[in-house]
């Protein structure tokens, strides 16, 4: 019999956020699948116990750069002991390099897989959203594996309750966009616009926005260390990092609303 393989939502950083459910997985699960950003690890690895401090430095200087497992790691604490499959997630727009990366890394979970392991990718915010579990995800469900997803609370319901403010109201329209490519027709559309992660293009962000009939908020680093929260275009710092939600409401005339 084989395992199962899910993508686990841990919330946008506040280990507080994280679900019943998310943690019950975590706490249960036989490995855990930890996503590495580094474009120097390029191959997938296996650790089945803590990785020591001699010889195996790099992996441990993934998990203290991950903000997923560091997130679970405070509600779960047991989990640093868990076996753990650590996979080449590198943040590039090769499609040919990462469809080669991303096959080699579902291969390699499918080996676990097998051999009856169940297998949680812990993944900032939901897994549904543009979350980098799922290329993992699909490809073995393709294959036949069990597969599942554990929702998460989303990094922009997040970042909302932060400033204190509502996403949509009534009838307005709620627009989700990846604020690392082409905005500028996104934010043309009415309602409610959420840049998410925003932090590499804030110069070209805040250009847009600033002077126009918005009412714009952003959070850096919504409930980890060094969290800012900002209430207007002009304050958006051009070096924010790269945990930085921005929201662009349409301003209300005074006297409208319910």
């Amino acid at each position: 019999m084989t395992g199962r393989f899910t993508g686990a939502g841990v919330g946008p950083g506040d280990p507080g956020l994280l679900t019943l459910s998310a943690v019950r997985l975590i706490r249960e699960c036989d490995v855990l699948a930890i996503p590495v950003s580094d474009r120097n690890f390029t191959e997938p690895a296996l650790a089945w116990k803590e990785p020591e401090e001699t010889g195996s430095r790099g992996l441990n200087g993934y998990l203290a750069g991950c903000a997923a497992y560091q997130t679970a790691l405070q509600a779960v604490p047991e989990i640093s002991s868990k076996p753990k499959i650590f996979l080449p997630m590198p943040m590039i727009k090769d499609r040919e390099t990462l469809k080669e990366i991303h096959d080699k890394g579902a291969e390699f979970v499918a080996g676990v897989l097998e051999q009856g392991k169940d297998v949680v990718f812990l993944t900032l915010g939901d897994p549904t959203l543009y979350s980098t579990c799922m290329y993992i995800h699909k490809r073995l469900k393709n294959k036949g594996f069990p597969t599942a997803l554990a929702a998460g609370v989303p990094s922009f319901c997040a970042a909302a309750a932060r400033m204190d403010m509502a996403l949509a109201e009534n009838r307005e329209e709620l627009h989700i966009l990846p604020a690392s490519y082409d905005i500028e027709a996104g934010l043309a559309l009415k309602g409610t616009k959420v840049l998410m992660k925003a932090g590499r293009n804030m110069a070209e962000v805040k250009r847009l926005l600033t002077g126009q009939e918005l009412d714009v908020g952003m959070v850096e680093n919504c409930g980890m260390d060094r969290e800012r929260v900002f209430f207007s275009a002009e304050e958006i710092p051009e070096d924010a990092g790269y945990y930085s939600l921005v929201v662009a409401k349409e301003r209300k005339k005074k006297g409208a609303g319910s």
